[in-house]
């Protein structure tokens, strides 16, 4: 069996935010069957439809990054009950050019977290949304929201609570599942 590759991006740029610790976790944990790796998006310019007769080298790299990937894994945290602008903007900019974006048909999943009781329930329905506008089929279930993420890892950045670890490698095998009926 080949390996699916996985984009994962984080909606995030801090280097030390919970959402890029959540990532690289949940990369220790995947079955061997997914290999996942972070798609960096803060070099992105801001979209601008102006830019499509010449799209930009970070255009370009991140749009080839996400069309050699098998699926796409977001993670994001909650800004003002929704995704953070960094995040919107890169599903704009893979979204393009029309007819042609790099999500339609790409299985996904989403994973919101933030410190907060409610895990970013917002962020993580709003994205959603986004997504299934743009024919992205979005896994449907297990959904992951995920509070208390200024508790959830250990010094070696793993996490912390055995439940926890169990729910994302729960989540990551239903990913699979879920990549694996959409072959590319």
């Amino acid at each position: 069996m080949t390996t699916k590759q996985i984009s994962v991006i984080v909606g995030s740029l801090r280097k030390a935010s919970f959402n890029r610790r959540f990532a690289e976790a949940a990369a220790k944990l995947a079955p061997a069957s997914i290999q996942l790796r972070i798609v960096e998006i803060g070099a992105l310019e801001h979209f601008n439809g102006d830019l499509e007769a010449t799209p930009t080298t970070a255009w370009i790299a991140f749009r080839e990054q996400i069309a050699a990937s098998d699926g796409v894994l977001f993670v994001t945290p909650e800004f003002n009950r929704s995704i953070p602008g960094v995040l919107k903007n890169a599903v704009d900019v893979g979204s393009r050019p029309y007819g042609k974006g790099q999500w339609a048909g790409r299985p996904a999943a989403i994973v919101s977290l933030s410190p907060g009781a409610m895990g970013g329930f917002g962020a993580n329905q709003h994205l959603r949304q986004m997504l299934v506008s743009n024919n992205t089929p979005v896994m449907a279930g297990p959904e992951m929201y995920l509070g208390g993420a200024g508790d959830m890892f250990d010094e070696q950045g793993d996490f912390k609570s055995p439940a926890t670890r169990d729910f994302v490698m729960a989540f990551l095998t239903a990913f699979e599942a879920w990549v694996n009926r959409f072959p590319r």
